[in-house]
């Protein structure tokens, strides 16, 4: 068998897993091709097993590929912890936090927290994605992310969830539209009209269209934009309605003339979660910043809410 492999060879295996290109992990492990190329080579070599596919469209993982990418994402997370432990101690080494969070949280509940976060650790940075909720379950249990924020009725045995905050989605809608009228409404009661929404890498947009696949309809977007300030306007301008977070909308609906009304749908009233593998786990920071989450929480949303999915 080969020599012996390293930190380096791991975090490369581990990017290969996230990128499925061996010139994009190469690029994310400060390599150059070839020395990427030689690092499986001898990594196949040692182990005595094929770890990569390679074909023309790029690289996928063997069975034993997987099987050693999850090996190396449990050890890459504790020497982040092990960083995080001992940063007191060693300035300069910098810390790493994976966040993935769906649509809500991302635009009404991180930014002020993770503000403060980020004040309190300059030697810190922290990666915060998008996801549907459903996928953020998986890459926490995957070890691709550090921990999540994820909206409805989730569970898996080998995570441990946090309750967080509540929120609901809402219809919204000209001030004039003949829906602004009701006191509330169905979903699939909506689907007639033109949408106004957020491009497709908000995982809101994904939870909406199978909302309405379910129904056996079709979600018909007029136009999709960059964010909720965008979408309220577009709305505002008669071009369709749209269904937002309701604390995003009442925000809006204070200088714009639209109106908010309530959805009936089960779905549409979420209660929100953080989840992670193993909070004792996390890195010392990690830890610091699921405590300042729970923090934030305002008392009258520290109960129980209902489900939903973005």
């Amino acid at each position: 068998m080969a020599g012996h492999f390293d930190l380096t060879d791991l975090q490369l295996i581990v990017h290969i897993g996230d990128w499925h290109s061996l010139t994009r992990a190469a690029e994310k492990t400060h390599l150059s091709l070839p020395a990427a190329s030689t690092r499986i080579k001898n990594l196949e070599e040692h182990f005595g097993t094929q770890l990569l596919y390679r074909t023309s469209q790029g690289v996928t993982l063997t069975p034993a590929g997987e099987a050693l990418t999850r090996h190396a994402r449990t050890v890459m997370r504790q020497v982040e912890q092990l960083r995080g432990d001992m940063q007191e101690f060693a300035r300069g080494v910098k810390g790493h936090v994976r966040v993935l969070a769906n649509t809500t949280a991302m635009t009404e509940f991180m930014p002020a927290v993770l503000g403060r976060f980020l004040a309190a650790h300059p030697d810190v940075n922290v990666e915060l994605r998008e996801r549907l909720s459903y996928l953020i379950v998986r890459a926490v249990a995957e070890g691709s992310a550090d921990l999540g924020i994820v909206a409805g009725h989730t569970t898996d045995q080998n995570l441990q969830f946090i309750p967080y905050r509540k929120d609901r989605l809402v219809l919204v809608t000209a001030a004039g539209h003949p829906l602004a009228r009701e006191s509330a409404v169905a979903f699939a009661d909506t689907l007639s009209n033109d949408y106004v929404g957020l491009s497709e890498w908000s995982a809101i947009h994904p939870f909406l269209v199978q909302a309405a696949a379910a129904l056996g309809r079709t979600f018909k977007f007029r136009v999709e934009v960059g964010n909720f300030e965008a979408v309220c306007r577009m709305i505002e301008t008669g071009v369709g309605i749209g269904v937002i977070p309701e604390s995003v909308a009442a925000r809006y609906a204070r200088a714009l003339q639209v109106a908010i009304v309530p959805l009936v749908d089960d779905w549409a009233l979420r209660k929100l979660q953080i989840c992670v593998r193993d909070l004792d786990a996390l890195p010392a920071f990690a830890r610091e910043l699921v405590d300042m989450l729970v923090a934030d929480i305002p008392a009258d949303q520290r109960e129980s809410g209902a489900d939903g999915a973005a």
